[in-house]
């Protein structure tokens, strides 16, 4: 696996403590620089993502790293599941999630809740899907992660992950490094006040074991029919894996 980066490369605490804090610092403002940074883009991509559950048609449905809730919200109006729990480590992020569910009248349908990946709380067989947004490559451990995502799952269930990945085109893969390496960390420090969480973005994705790489990891933490899908000259990917 690639080396592990961490958002403020402190040696006093973990890269898990350290993702909460960074999400803590800019959740006010996630939201906003998710859709400006990447013009709106990223709302297709959750679409087509969870388009892949649309067949299966999931009632009880897990988003793991939920943060905001815009994955599972998605999920919700596509699917129309009976439940969705999202779990995540930022507490900022999930008040911000909250604000959203009472807004739209779904406090019956979505809850969230603190949660790590690597501990999740449910039983086992228990979800009939679970859905991760730009989440595991925040994972401490992500084989780990893994592993708990399949031991939660229901047997013929399905795990579908939306996840940065490298362009390899040349051409997109030398504008992609400039914007991510100096334009993006430019305006998230402007917009949030905390230019590292978004240094650490391109470092965790440069460091992230995309395509191939990633679907090994999932066979090896139990899935079957592991495959991706990029998205957007290879800017993104969808990866799917069922139990």
């Amino acid at each position: 696996m690639n080396k592990q980066v961490t958002p403020y490369n402190s040696a006093e605490s973990s890269k898990k403590e350290q993702v909460a804090d960074m999400f803590n610092n800019i959740s006010g403002t996630y939201d906003f620089l998710n859709h400006f940074l990447s013009i709106g883009i990223d709302i297709v991509w959750r679409k087509k993502a969870i388009g892949k559950l649309k067949q299966l048609q999931p009632k009880v449905l897990l988003d793991v790293a939920t943060g905001t809730g815009d994955f599972a919200l998605q999920a919700i109006q596509t699917l129309k599941p009976d439940q969705v729990i999202g779990v995540d480590i930022s507490s900022g992020m999930l008040e911000v999630a909250k604000k959203k569910i009472t807004e739209k009248k779904l406090d019956g349908v979505f809850s969230v809740e603190l949660g790590d990946s690597e501990n999740l709380r449910f039983p086992d067989n228990y979800f009939d899907a679970i859905t991760v947004a730009f989440g595991v490559r925040n994972f401490q451990n992500l084989g780990a992660g893994l592993k708990e995502m399949h031991r939660v799952l229901k047997p013929g269930g399905k795990l579908v992950v939306l996840e940065f990945s490298m362009p390899k085109t040349i051409g997109i893969k030398q504008l992609y490094n400039f914007y991510f390496r100096y334009l993006t960390p430019f305006i998230g420090k402007i917009f949030s006040k905390d230019g590292r969480a978004y240094s650490y973005l391109n470092e965790s994705v440069e460091a992230f074991p995309d395509r191939n790489n990633f679907t090994k990891i999932m066979d090896e933490s139990g899935f079957k029919e592991t495959k991706f899908e990029p998205l957007t000259f290879g800017i993104s990917s969808i990866y799917t894996g069922t139990k």
